[in-house]
């Protein structure tokens, strides 16, 4: 008889190996609380149960004996070509426990676990955890004294900060990569340096230097090896959001065309709707709003959501959506999208979690909360402690908004 939990770890990892889902390992020889529970250890396994799973998964019954502690190397190789849509909570515990178990593992091996493992806590929107795991591989990049290893862990640290909203730390780590780069001449593709510089323009534009942010955007969009591809998008997208920030409405629509025509769905489609959905949310930030580009952007997107869609992306549509009914003056609807748009709330950015909030704020002040912009005005304080000027100004626009509409009448 195989013994519980080894058996629970070493099914599950057969079955993630071969893309399966625990619904199409049942039948009417195993239900679906008997599999969950021997995957997770609760119930052994009988010989009828073991030889009915390996029959389903086309495997020899041995194929169940647990591997040793040195199967993480397994692990790390079968998750990590899998798809951003598959990537979920069952991957990330399946890595977080075999990087548990391992012992003695080689340190490259344990190295690209880490950084398999930050990549799947950031997928799920997990940055606290993200943050913690890039600590680890961080030390362990030092340990190795591997340049390439730094760098790469220091530019993933600055885009996790970013994404928890410490933009100080954004932009030393966003340096830091350029610097040891340069310094130690890494042999990284010609795109790498290139990203990490768009990293360090967000950084500078949520910090308010946006001269600074357009000069960096534009050096560049002047370093560009090709006119179409991923990198390309990314960088006109990146110049557009510096644009809107600038004031430049026209300038920054110029570059989202750009982005959004630099890259075919065929080639990336995550982060084909990734950018229209940057897009979508720049038409509704911009000054007036473009109401029906963002309707457009979005309608564009929910038809490939469904099938390709990564959950933060899911709920970050919604939540668009809940923007644009706002402004299109359909509350009840708003309000609809924002209570379907909650359930992910812990995959939002930080600076989506404050808009969040805000937008949940001017819909109560819209029912007639009066308290909503004394909310409104805390939430402002609390984002500017985080030397997020432009994201501060836009809660307090929003503050003062609602105390126009809040005003009784005949006051």
């Amino acid at each position: 008889m195989l013994e519980q939990p080894g058996f629970g770890r070493r099914l599950r990892q057969l079955r993630l190996h071969q893309g399966k889902t625990q619904a199409e390992l049942t039948g009417p020889g195993m239900s679906p609380a008997y599999l969950s529970r021997l995957e997770s250890g609760a119930r052994s396994p009988t010989q009828r149960a073991v030889e009915y799973l390996a029959d389903q998964l086309g495997v020899p019954v041995e194929s169940f004996a647990e591997c040793g502690e040195d199967d993480l190397a397994d692990v790390v190789a079968t998750l990590a070509s899998r798809p951003d849509s598959e990537r979920d909570a069952e991957m990330r515990d399946l890595l977080a426990d075999a990087l548990k178990r391992a012992t003695d593992t080689d340190p490259s091996t344990r190295w690209q676990a880490l950084a398999l493992l930050a990549q799947l806590h950031a997928s799920l929107g997990e940055f606290g955890d993200e943050s913690d795991v890039l600590g680890e591989l961080g030390r362990l990049s030092d340990e190795l004294a591997r340049p390439a290893l730094q760098v790469y862990a220091k530019q993933r640290v600055a885009r996790c900060a970013r994404d928890r909203g410490d933009m100080e730390l954004a932009r030393q780590a966003a340096r830091e990569a350029l610097e040891l780069g340069e310094r130690h001449r890494v042999r990284v593709p010609a795109a790498d340096p290139l990203r990490n510089r768009l990293l360090l323009v967000s950084a500078e534009t949520e910090l308010g230097n946006v001269a600074e942010a357009m000069r960096l955007s534009l050096a560049v969009l002047a370093a560009l090896p090709s006119e179409k591809g991923a990198l390309t998008a990314e960088a006109y997208w990146t110049a557009a959001t510096v644009s809107t920030r600038q004031g430049d409405a026209e300038g920054a629509l110029r570059y989202l065309d750009k982005a959004i025509d630099a890259l075919d769905s065929r080639e990336d489609i995550t982060l084909w709707m990734r950018l229209r959905l940057g897009a979508a949310s720049l038409c509704l930030q911009s000054l007036p709003p473009r109401l029906d580009r963002a309707r457009e952007l979005l309608t564009a997107v929910e038809p490939v959501l469904d099938f390709a869609g990564p959950p933060r992306h899911c709920q970050e549509f919604l939540f668009l959506r809940a923007q644009l009914a706002f402004q299109q003056g359909d509350s009840a609807g708003a309000a609809q999208f924002m209570a379907r748009a909650e359930k992910g709330l812990q995959l939002f950015t930080y600076r989506d979690r404050v808009r969040f909030r805000t937008l949940q704020e001017m819909l109560a002040a819209r029912s007639g909360d009066v308290r909503a912009v004394t909310r409104l005005k805390e939430l402002a304080t609390e984002v500017q402690s985080t030397r997020m000027p432009e994201l501060a100004a836009e809660v307090w626009r929003a503050a003062a908004e609602c105390a126009v509409e809040t005003v009784p009448s005949g006051a």
